[in-house]
């Protein structure tokens, strides 16, 4: 099991670890501060550099086969250290803090559109959420204001933590119908928004306060189905 250190810290960029395990595709360290790809968030990039240091990319951050397990996915080609190596793992800094903006921003706009999820995406560009709408005119515009007037509010980002079964009595917290909340501790982490903003179970990482998000756009409102609505958002040029 690998210690996820952006759990504790999601602002923490580099560590020092070793290497657990090694892959055809890359290798496990005993912590780290990449995150692994899931709940619609992609996986850190960035770099591995080993004591002599070589310097080794890091393309992508998986989840692995055993529990908590998390592979470092190294560049095609590149010759993975052995286990017990002592290395440096740094994030691709720059990319994770638009991850993070990008992941809160979502929360915001689930909060907005008070419907069930049915799929997303974060990227470190734009980002998207699928809602399960029937027959239902979603106002750009509208949707566009509000999400400003919550980001310019300065809401701070907190984290809280229940048990499974705490949760199992509260369902209505659970907004996604297909990204199941992450558990096997016995207990969740809630996000929350604000006072009343927005409260529900997630792994990601997200920044200190909706202020941090930035200026977004809303881009396209595609319909993906009978009853699935997209929306579409993305950083302001």
């Amino acid at each position: 099991m690998t210690e996820q250190l952006f759990a504790q810290d999601a602002y923490r960029k580099d560590c020092d670890a070793t290497v657990t395990a090694v892959h055809d595709t890359g290798v496990e360290l005993d912590q780290t501060v990449f995150y692994a790809q899931g709940g619609g968030q992609t996986g850190d990039r960035g770099t591995l550099t080993l004591e002599d240091g070589t310097a080794l990319t890091v393309t992508n951050t998986v989840k692995g086969d055993g529990p908590g397990s998390i592979v470092h996915v190294l560049a095609e080609g590149a010759a993975p250290p052995a286990v017990g190596t002592k290395l440096t793992a740094a994030i691709d800094w720059d990319r994770r803090h638009k991850l993070m903006r990008m992941h809160t921003c979502m929360h915001l706009l689930s909060a907005i559109l008070p419907y069930p999820v049915t799929g997303g995406s974060v990227g470190d560009t734009k980002g998207r959420l699928d809602f399960d709408i029937p027959e239902a005119t979603l106002d750009k515009e509208e949707i566009a204001t509000r999400l400003a007037a919550l980001i310019e509010a300065d809401h701070p980002v907190t984290e809280q933590w229940i048990t499974d079964a705490e949760l199992d009595a509260q369902p209505e917290l659970v907004k996604t119908m297909a990204v199941k909340p992450p558990r096997g501790a016995g207990k969740v982490r809630l996000l929350r928004i604000g006072d009343n903003v927005d409260l529900q179970p997630c792994g990601g990482t997200h920044v200190k306060s909706t202020d941090e998000i930035g200026a977004i756009e809303v881009g396209k409102i595609e319909k993906k189905g009978r009853q699935n609505r997209r929306v579409n958002l993305k950083f302001a040029s």
